[in-house]
């Protein structure tokens, strides 16, 4: 209203807010934010392997034919020369590959280290909102809508970055949780998250709870289903681990069944074939909170029954437990209680020491074993092509050149097969995310624009207002300089 002596007096200010709105665009964002961030990582990897350069398809074809020359001719030595040249580059290919993908890894642990600290930052702020709020409210008894509107926007930055749910009390603080239920923001308290060593396995970066007891609880990768946080997790358990899996599976049958054929043949000096390739070895971790001192021993018993995943076991009231890490899935396994062993997938994992019920241990046959690839002859004369000490005997060459065809991979995929599904598995996940990213970018966008509708200010709108209500005036001033006009004309009259 209008005041003679007071000009205009504000009765209050309202804030327009819908939470039902704001919270469904906070999950749409963090979808959003999820999808984004995987797409670029995957995209890393995606670009790798469309390089005709780095490509592993192209060095292997060349090294086949360089077999294949020499068997035309396998005393000649440039032939021979030729095998080991294409040999070293196909080795030197195939860890180059492998080193890119281990970059990407430590890069991605780099990023849940920023993710978290962004997040203890946000977390905190919400809390001391909360506290200036209340504080606010007790001495005014009005809303203080600035800092609301401050508490808004950093839980939708918090959303962006991980899945949460929030909680609006009837003092108008928020709680903010995990989808677990874990308490991030309680009052004007937060709850820190940190990035530490995976328990199942040192080399990894897991994401650990601080509870009000000060114990640190690391939590599941399923806890994580919205925000960049759960993207790069995604990303690594999906896309990552699945293709260092298949890489280290692809060297490890190539290395078995080539030094298994070589070493049927006779070299050059008329002396048996050697071991032509070396590889990795698997590994075994033992959980950081077991309570036992079991240990456990990994050794590979045949690379063609090889799958590429890893494994973890535990033992259970009812014996040992394996189950795959990419999908959760029980692995049928033999367990010999005379030696210790447990048989499955072509492994052979002997556990030793004390192993208490409950206790566990990661095992991953595949992930050295690109990294360690060696060729192991060094002269031309090594190459054991022949299977007599005939001249011109050819026979084991061709056997060598033959493993191309063979189904070794999982007993049912050659060598280029098995490339094919690597290169196909990433370009199916693109697909997927492209097209689950294009549609969740329209939803964000709808919900963006609801929100607006309600609780926005469109500056165009506000502009086209004040140049309306300027007109009122200058119509007003108008009518009142008219009046003034015909009143002083009157009293000229006089």
């Amino acid at each position: 209203m209008r005041n003679r002596t007071s000009g205009v007096l504000v009765n209050g200010v309202e804030r327009q807010f819908n939470q039902f709105v704001a919270t469904r665009l906070n999950a749409s964002s963090g979808s959003l934010a999820s999808l984004e961030t995987y797409y670029s990582q995957v995209r890393q990897i995606d670009n790798l392997l469309s390089d005709e350069r780095s490509g592993l398809a192209p060095v292997m074809q060349e090294f086949f034919n360089a077999l294949g020359q020499m068997n035309s001719s396998p005393a000649d030595p440039a032939a021979r020369a030729g095998v080991l040249g294409t040999a070293s580059t196909l080795v030197s290919q195939f860890k180059s590959f492998d080193n890119y993908l281990q970059d990407i890894e430590s890069s991605v642990n780099a990023e849940m280290k920023f993710e978290v600290d962004t997040i203890n930052a946000l977390t905190g702020q919400i809390g001391s909102l909360n506290k200036e709020i209340l504080i606010a409210r007790s001495g005014s008894g009005e809303a203080p809508n600035s800092l609301l509107n401050q508490r808004d926007k950093l839980v939708h930055d918090l959303s962006q970055r991980i899945d949460i749910r929030v909680h609006e009390q009837k003092s108008g603080s928020y709680t903010v949780s995990l989808n677990n239920g874990s308490p991030l923001v309680s009052g004007d308290t937060s709850y820190q998250l940190s990035a530490l060593t995976d328990n199942s396995d040192p080399t990894r970066t897991a994401i650990f709870y601080n509870d009000v007891a000060g114990n640190q609880i690391q939590l599941k990768e399923s806890t994580f289903n919205r925000g960049s946080l759960s993207g790069l997790m995604e990303f690594r358990s999906k896309s990552l681990d699945t293709m260092r899996n298949q890489l280290g599976q692809m060297v490890r049958v190539f290395a078995d069944a080539f030094n298994q054929q070589h070493q049927a043949g006779v070299d050059l000096n008329q002396d048996p074939g050697q071991a032509m390739f070396d590889a990795g070895n698997p590994v075994a971790y033992s959980n950081s909170r077991n309570t036992g001192t079991g240990t456990a021993a990994v050794q590979i018993s045949d690379s063609t029954a090889l799958l590429a995943a890893d494994y973890d076991i535990k033992l259970t009231d009812t014996g040992y437990e394996v189950r795959r890490v990419d999908s959760g899935k029980i692995v049928n396994a033999t367990f010999d209680g005379a030696t210790g062993t447990l048989a499955f997938n072509g492994l052979e994992v002997t556990m030793s020491g004390t192993v208490n019920q409950g206790d566990s241990f990661r095992v991953r046959p595949l992930v050295n074993q690109a990294q360690s690839f060696e060729l192991l002859i060094t002269e031309g004369s090594q190459l054991a092509a022949a299977q007599s000490t005939a001249s011109g005997d050819n026979r084991n060459g061709l056997a060598l050149l033959d493993l191309q065809n063979q189904m070794l991979v999982e007993g049912k995929g050659t060598f280029n097969q098995a490339y094919g599904t690597m290169v196909s598995t990433l370009g199916n996940q693109i697909n997927v995310v492209q097209a689950n990213l294009a549609a969740q970018e329209g939803l964000t966008e709808q919900l963006t624009a609801l929100q607006q509708s309600e609780s926005g200010v469109n500056l165009d709108e506000e502009a086209a207002n004040l140049i309306r209500y300027q007109q009122y005036y200058q119509a007003n001033a108008k009518v009142i300089e008219t009046g003034s006009t015909i009143l002083d004309t009157i009293l000229q009259l006089r």
